[in-house]
């Protein structure tokens, strides 16, 4: 089993972040030279989610310190109209995969969630350049069809995720395809990665120079989507309190 401790990383002074990648692919030089050691969680929103939620009941059951304040995901995007290799902060997102509008409800709401079909992110950095994101399990070849700047595979489920630990989650992604159609070969995505991990490196350097400079603080960091409430987070510290317990009556 991975020390998940190890994936924990000093973003600033009393800050303390869990950055998620989907594949070791978008984890270049430049992130490495920063000392962020990512979770990996695979490729997809079930991926996504089964390796967030395992790796933050991990953290949390060890003891509180190792609770990050603040998750990170860094990764990947496609998009037909962003510039192409350019790094954004999402800052809205929406699970393209949801349609239960055959039963009267939105497309992209999810039903009977106390969350939004669109979620939006607390904003940070409003001077870095932002832009919405559509996630779902399918590589985007016809981005009109997505209603957001962006798409991608893994955030909406990460940010489900976040919610239900009440932890603040935080979304920077590059631009590594979508300007032409794919015809089905891998170099469409991996060819600009490396100029994406040197932007997403760019991004958390001045996020990190930002805090220092006291522009940003904690509380900046931590703030969660406008429409959260505490009740939705249903996991975490109860999930902790219960496995202790389970523990300590002799079931291991």
């Amino acid at each position: 089993m991975p020390v998940y401790q190890e994936f924990l990383y000093p973003l600033g002074r009393g800050v303390t972040a869990l950055v998620v990648m989907a594949t070791e692919h978008e984890y270049g030089a430049h992130l490495k030279q920063l000392g962020i050691k990512p979770l990996i969680t695979g490729v997809g929103p079930v991926q996504a989610a089964i390796e967030l939620t395992h790796a933050l009941v991990q953290l949390i059951d060890t003891q509180p310190s190792c609770r990050p304040d603040v998750i990170i995901n860094l990764g990947s995007a496609g998009s037909a109209t962003l510039e192409q290799g350019a790094v954004y902060r999402v800052a809205r997102s929406h699970y393209r995969d949801m349609d239960a509008s055959a039963i009267g409800f939105a497309r992209g709401q999810t039903p009977f969630s106390p969350h939004p079909a669109t979620i939006e992110a607390a904003p940070i950095m409003p001077d870095f350049p932002c832009a919405s994101c559509s996630s779902g399990a399918n590589v985007v070849s016809y981005h009109g069809i997505t209603g957001a700047d962006l798409a991608d595979m893994e955030y909406s489920a990460l940010n489900e995720v976040a919610m239900r630990f009440g932890i603040a989650l935080i979304g920077f992604k590059g631009i590594s395809d979508g300007e032409k159609p794919l015809i089905g070969e891998l170099v469409q995505w991996t060819e600009l990665l490396p100029v994406i991990d040197r932007n997403l490196a760019v991004a958390i350097a001045s996020l990190q120079t930002r805090i220092a400079q006291g522009e940003i603080n904690k509380d900046d960091l931590t703030k969660m989507p406008s429409h959260w409430r505490p009740e939705h987070a249903t996991l975490g510290r109860r999930t902790s309190r219960s496995t202790r317990a389970h523990r300590s009556s002799g079931n291991r």
